[in-house]
């Protein structure tokens, strides 16, 4: 299987105070926010003006079964990569027995995650 890596998410504790850090300070612009029913958090998007990686800040409010105990260096939320064939991806991983930890679809795309061998969360999506 090829995939292409695209973004790096970092879970952050504090959504408003990140975005206009990496906005104001870093002069990143905001690609989007969405709030993710299937986890509870929120996502926001940035991109660099002159291009390179995408950043996503995943937040997820206290009381979420998603918001563990921070530690710096930690905020890892995950690595993203595209397939091409999210189902034959997936399958792909299983064989290797690394299964979904979860699915997510909404109303404009599907996609998943998976553990890598040291717990770190892989983002596919097609």
């Amino acid at each position: 299987m090829k995939a292409t890596f695209l973004y790096t998410g970092i879970r952050v504790k504090k959504l408003e105070e990140s975005v206009k850090f990496y906005t104001g300070l870093l002069g990143m612009k905001e690609t989007g926010r969405n709030k993710i029913e299937a986890t509870g958090g929120t996502v926001v998007g940035l991109k660099s003006v002159e291009g390179g990686q995408d950043l996503e800040l995943n937040y997820y409010p206290k009381g979420n079964k998603y918001a563990t105990k921070y530690a710096v260096g930690e905020g890892l939320d995950h690595l993203a990569f595209k397939v091409d064939d999210l189902d034959k991806a997936l399958a792909e991983f299983a064989r290797a027995g690394h299964h979904p930890v979860i699915e997510i679809k909404s109303s404009s795309s599907r996609w998943a995650y998976v553990k890598d061998p040291n717990g770190i969360w892989i983002e596919l999506f097609a």
